[in-house]
């Protein structure tokens, strides 16, 4: 019961949290529009960009899963 809290504590917390960040993709595309019209490149790197941001947040989780994975494996060694 108590794991089941945390998770649906953490998505809540995702949702409440991420609704600021959906408003800057119009700022982007935006930027990047005008920026190709006036022969800029700075448009180039934006995607590669955007998947470096949307991966961080799952390294993130999936190594601090991975810490409580190797401590609870750990301390069930220790109880054995």
């Amino acid at each position: 019961m108590n794991f089941k809290r945390i998770v649906l504590f953490t998505l809540l917390l995702i949702f409440v949290l991420s609704s600021d960040l959906l408003a800057q993709c119009p700022m982007c595309r935006m930027t990047v529009e005008s920026n190709f019209a006036d022969g800029g490149t700075a448009g180039l790197g934006l995607n590669r960009g955007i998947l470096y941001l949307l991966a961080a947040p799952y390294f993130v989780v999936g190594g601090i899963a991975f810490m409580w994975w190797k401590n609870r494996k750990a301390e069930q060694a220790e109880m054995a």
